[in-house]
């Protein structure tokens, strides 16, 4: 028997099918943002550490104790069919700013927007992973809000905590350091190729197939771990890589340090068969909007597949850390003894700011 709000479920369709974009493909791209953001004055108060301005991860906010708040929300469509993967991806993604920015997270409220012709049994699974993720990273999931909406939107705001002079944020590389990259690029591409194609079987072995696998374990995956290590080698500037894509946010960082970077294309870790997706054609709409605008930064003429994977839209992506040439080999070797696909990718130039040459051979 169904009730005047809730459909039968005999038709039950895939979660990526209701979708106009994959994850975090379906944000505002980074120049769309900063063009809304420059028309909109934001009141000063000596205590918000870190606000608009610089782009960072979180905003942080001096306590009269001096320990510092530091909260963050991020939310988007599905990316999996999966009702409790996507849980899992979005509550791993949200509180991945806290982590970026050096902090412990604490409690979260969820971000639900769900149509109601879709069961709500579906989000009763995608809270369910939300909140193994939680359990998980040892922070308190105390409420939420929910709206109906045309399209299913699932994210956390998350609040954490730490010392003010604990901060990472994206504004203190120096030239000379190492730029170190903490998990594979790819999920665009491949939560793009699952959404175009058949529905995945548990028999699936071909090139998707280990492709997601290995995208999922990626997104769903702390970067608990990776900050940790982060800190303990003094690391002095970090983001996460999200939904500009890894030159997207390494720009952000080179931006808001007055600094330049040098990537090496060849050294930045992928997810395997990335490429071969790429090659069939697979490129988000979000990664190709990373792609064109790149160009306005790039000290390099890049172009081609490089390109768009470079600039793929990340979702639950890795952190992106500057330290110095040793620390940055004691980060890599930890984090891989621990699972982490990490990699020294480059280093921090004297500029021009912003500016990024990426080295392909």
């Amino acid at each position: 028997m169904t009730t005047d709000t809730q459909p039968p479920t005999a038709a039950m369709p895939r979660l990526t099918s209701l979708s106009h974009g994959a994850g975090c493909a379906c944000k505002l791209s980074l120049d769309e943002l900063t063009e809304i953001l420059a028309g909109v004055s934001f009141p000063d108060d000596p205590d918000l550490l870190v606000g608009p301005t610089t782009g960072d991860d979180a905003a942080v906010y001096r306590q009269p104790d001096g320990r510092v708040l530091v909260a963050t929300t991020d939310f988007f469509t599905p990316l999996v069919d999966d009702a409790a993967t996507w849980g899992r991806i979005a509550a791993a993604n949200a509180v991945s700013d806290v982590y970026a920015m050096g902090a412990t997270p604490r409690f979260a409220l969820n971000l639900v927007g769900w149509p109601r012709d879709l069961p709500f049994a579906v989000l009763e699974e995608v809270l369910t992973g939300a909140t193994d993720v939680a359990r998980e990273a040892g922070y308190l999931i105390a409420g939420g809000h929910s709206i109906d909406s045309v399209e299913p939107l699932f994210g956390q705001v998350v609040i954490g905590d730490t010392t003010e002079d604990a901060i990472l944020t994206n504004a203190g590389a120096t030239p000379g350091q190492a730029i170190v990259l903490t998990k594979p690029i790819g999920t665009g591409i491949v939560t793009t190729a699952l959404k175009r194609s058949d529905e995945l079987t548990p028999d699936d072995d071909g090139p998707l197939a280990i492709a997601y696998a290995a995208a999922v374990a990626s997104m769903t995956r702390l970067n608990r771990d990776a900050a940790q290590a982060a800190i303990a080698n003094g690391a002095t500037a970090a983001t996460d890589v999200t939904g500009f894509g890894l030159l997207g946010h390494l720009h952000r960082i080179t931006t808001a340090s007055g600094v330049g970077a040098h990537l090496d294309a060849a050294a930045v870790p992928t997810l395997p068969h990335v490429r071969d997706l790429l090659d069939a054609g697979f490129v988000p709409g979000g990664s190709q909007r990373n792609a064109d605008q790149a160009a306005r930064y790039l000290a390099t003429d890049l172009q081609g597949p490089d390109r768009i994977l470079l600039a793929d839209a990340q979702t639950s992506g890795g952190l992106l850390l500057a330290l110095g040439a040793d620390a940055a080999q004691d980060v890599v070797a930890r984090l891989r003894d621990s699972g982490h696909a990490a990699a020294v990718i480059g280093a921090i130039t004297d500029g021009p700011a912003g500016s990024i040459e990426v080295a392909t051979s």
